[in-house]
């Protein structure tokens, strides 16, 4: 029981840093938050936080691919919701929610900055937070059934799926933030042509 309590009294303090970790990232950025802020805030000491991250890049990493592994969840929570056969429409309505969570939260979207594939390939993090490359329901899982299913001739579906994450989270980046090339509810059929081109090309 002592042990048992012992556990979740640690889990609560890691949780805790990497709550307060994204609150000042996003609130102040990475590189004017320090160490002993976060600790402060989350109130915990200091060398509680060296005890589970080796700096506060090493949490950055952390809570990047934690949130954009979140976002791929949510995306195909929403999907099991609502009947969609076709493999390309799936993969659409999936990167559509993505965009619309980007649209309502964009401090999410400027932690993440670009690194929205991190969720499925930053595999040394993966390892450690036992995430979507080993869970049968994500998108990985999807995307390779789809493209073995529907019998799409790709030379290499991971590539793929990766060049296609990239290709939303740089551009819907850009415009979102910025309206360019054009605000991003012009601009989403441009991007899911250049998608279903990449998946029947």
């Amino acid at each position: 029981m002592k042990f048992y309590m012992k556990e979740e009294i640690e889990k609560d303090k890691k949780s805790r840093l990497l709550d307060t970790a994204f609150e000042l990232f996003t609130e102040k950025g990475i590189k004017n938050t320090s160490i002993q802020e976060i600790v402060d805030r989350a109130n915990v000491a200091k060398g509680t936080f060296y005890l589970y991250f080796k700096d506060k890049y090493e949490i950055q990493n952390i809570l990047i691919t934690k949130k954009s592994e979140k976002l791929f969840s949510d995306a195909l929570k929403e999907l099991h919701k609502n009947y969609i056969e076709n493999f390309s429409d799936q993969i659409i309505f999936i990167i559509n929610y993505i965009i619309d969570q980007f649209k309502k939260e964009p401090t999410l979207l400027k932690f993440i900055s670009k690194n929205l594939s991190w969720g499925i390939y930053n595999k040394s993090i993966l390892k450690l937070y036992d995430n979507t490359d080993k869970k049968e329901d994500s998108i990985y899982s999807l995307f390779l059934k789809g493209i073995e299913k529907n019998k799409i001739a790709l030379k290499n579906p991971e590539v793929t799926l990766f060049m296609i994450i990239e290709l939303v989270s740089s551009t819907s980046f850009t415009s979102i933030l910025e309206n360019e090339p054009l605000p991003i509810e012009e601009y989403k059929p441009y991007l899911y042509h250049a998608i279903r081109q990449l998946l029947y090309s």
